[in-house]
Formats: C-alpha cells, sequence, structure tokens
C-alpha cells in the first residue's frame, strides 16, 4: 500500500442529482447546499470534478484516497425512505470511482438496516462511516450495535466523523467545524471507550480530526476516572489530522504514540499537509502515510 489519505469528500452526480430532487434540508439549489443547523453554503463545482480530483489525488502522491460521506449534511439521520434514495446514489457512484479512489460505505443510524449496509459492503468499501453524534453515548452504541457487530464479523474497520450540527441560532460559518464539530468527536473517543469497546473487542476504528483532541485529556481522564483511565494502549484505535498542524498531531502523537495516527485531509475543505510527518521525522510521516493506514484498513503490520 502507497500513500493514503482516509479522509476526503467527493459528490459524484448521481448524488449531487438526489440532493437536487429534495425540498428539504438537506438539499442542493443549483451548488447552493441548505442543512438543517448551518447557513446556506455556496458549493464549488471544481471540488467536485471526479476527473479533476483524481489528477489532484495522483500529483499529491496518494496511492488510495478514501471518499466519505458528508456526515454533517445529516442524511443518515434522515428515515429510511428519504434516507435511502441518497445513500443509494451515494453508494453507486462511489463504488465506480477511478483510481487512486476508494471509499468508506455508509448507513442510516436512525432507522438500522444491517442487511442493506452488509449488502453496501460486498461492493468493495474499505469500511463503514458513521456520524460521531450517533456514537456518543451507551444508547448510540446500543442503537448502532448491530452495524459494529457487522464489520468485526467481517474485519472491516470503522470511520466515525462529526455529523450535523443542528440547533445552533446565528453564529459565524466557521463555528460548527470548531465547536460541535470537535465536540461530537470528544464525545464520541471517551464513548467508545466506555460503551464499544468492551462489546466489540476486535473492531478497528478511526476518529476524525484527531478525535477533536480528547487523546489529550488523559491525565484529567485519570484524575476523574482512577483505575478505570489506565490499561495498555489499544492499537486497533487510530485519530486522523484533518485540518490539524504540527502542534496538534505532535501532542497526539505524545499521547496515544505515533503508530495510532493516519494521515487524513479532509479534502477540499482542508488539504494534505506541507510536511507529511508533521516535522516528526521520516519514519513517522511513513507510519502516518502508509503503515498506519495498512493496520487501520487490512489489521495488517
Amino acid at each position: 500500500m502507497t500513500h493514503v489519505d482516509v479522509h476526503q469528500h467527493l459528490w459524484t452526480g448521481s448524488f449531487v442529482a438526489a440532493l437536487r430532487a429534495r425540498t428539504e434540508p438537506p438539499f442542493l439549489d443549483g451548488w447552493t447546499l441548505h442543512t438543517a443547523g448551518e447557513p446556506p453554503y455556496e458549493v464549488s463545482p471544481a471540488d467536485h470534478d471526479v476527473a479533476g480530483r483524481s489528477e489532484r489525488a495522483v500529483a499529491d502522491g496518494l496511492g488510495l484516497a478514501l471518499i466519505s460521506l458528508s456526515s454533517p449534511l445529516g442524511v443518515e439521520w434522515l428515515p429510511a425512505g428519504e434516507a435511502r434514495p441518497l445513500l443509494d446514489a451515494y453508494h453507486q457512484d462511489a463504488a465506480e470511482l477511478p483510481r487512486p479512489f476508494g471509499a468508506w460505505a455508509a448507513a442510516g443510524v436512525r432507522d438500522i438496516d444491517a442487511k442493506a449496509t452488509a449488502d453496501c459492503l460486498d461492493l468493495g468499501f474499505a469500511g463503514l462511516q458513521l456520524p460521531a453524534n450517533a456514537l456518543a453515548d451507551a444508547a448510540g452504541h446500543a442503537r448502532c450495535a448491530p452495524l459494529l457487530d457487522l464489520l468485526a464479523d467481517r474485519d472491516l474497520p470503522l470511520f466515525i466523523h462529526p455529523g450535523p450540527a443542528t440547533g445552533l441560532g446565528p453564529r459565524p460559518g466557521w463555528w460548527p467545524a470548531m465547536v460541535p464539530y470537535v465536540q461530537q468527536m470528544h464525545a464520541a473517543w471517551f464513548a467508545f471507550r466506555a460503551f464499544g469497546r468492551p462489546r466489540h473487542p476486535r473492531l478497528r476504528v478511526c476518529f476524525a480530526l484527531l478525535a477533536g483532541l480528547a487523546p489529550l485529556h488523559g491525565e484529567r481522564f485519570t484524575a476523574r476516572a482512577g483505575a478505570e483511565a489506565h490499561g495498555e494502549a489499544d492499537p486497533d484505535v487510530f485519530v486522523e489530522t484533518s485540518s490539524y498542524g504540527p502542534r496538534a498531531v505532535e501532542s497526539a502523537a505524545r499521547a496515544l504514540g505515533t503508530a495510532a495516527i493516519v494521515q487524513g485531509s479532509d479534502h477540499p475543505y482542508a488539504d494534505l499537509p506541507r510536511t507529511p510527518g508533521f516535522g516528526l521525522g521520516e519514519a513517522a510521516a511513513h507510519a502516518f502515510r502508509t503503515a498506519n493506514p495498512r493496520r487501520l484498513l487490512t489489521g495488517g503490520a
């Protein structure tokens, strides 16, 4: 496996058409995106040009770029009858993307359908992405357990990505990415430790955006949780680097070890780092871009 980016977004023609067919959020009016919890957003068509994005990925030296459904849209939280056309459109095109693209499957979390998810995984997806706010507590883990059981049975990984930011009221445009997205990832990190790992002891999981920097709260966790906070590092838990730079990545590496960090960009909303190892050296760059993604995706050493 060559260099990997585990976190990109690319809206294909079928998915765009499915969004434009809707009149309630989430929907596209031309290229203006409307969601339930955020201001209208002007989407750049060039960001979702498949040929151009493929060329960009190759120019970035990627052997694999994994596309994920944009969970902040709220597709996964729609009733099954509304979610299905969007999910089908996403899976239909994502399964046929040209190299170097691969993709994460997606699933509804309001009405769980493990059979439908299994059928999607049969198409060759790398694993399953779920929104972080669906896995933020014990109830969420109980509801999504059939999906996580499916991944464990197939030896496929889970990717946890921020979900929709709803009910915010007037806020700056950057607010969702800086507050609710981070809070969701923080909650999902500790919820997986408390409720996910005991039920799914073999599941490999990757948290977007360094899990909202939740791993840096280890000292506070020790102070509050005592003996419960101690134990060996979990070799099957990973965090990806999207939108963060050397200071945050170095801190995460100190907390978790370099073996837990994988390269993710969140492109087109952010770019790959200028320094692949985030200033931690060539060995770290190889771990983040190649060795660690291999373990995440295949379980191999």
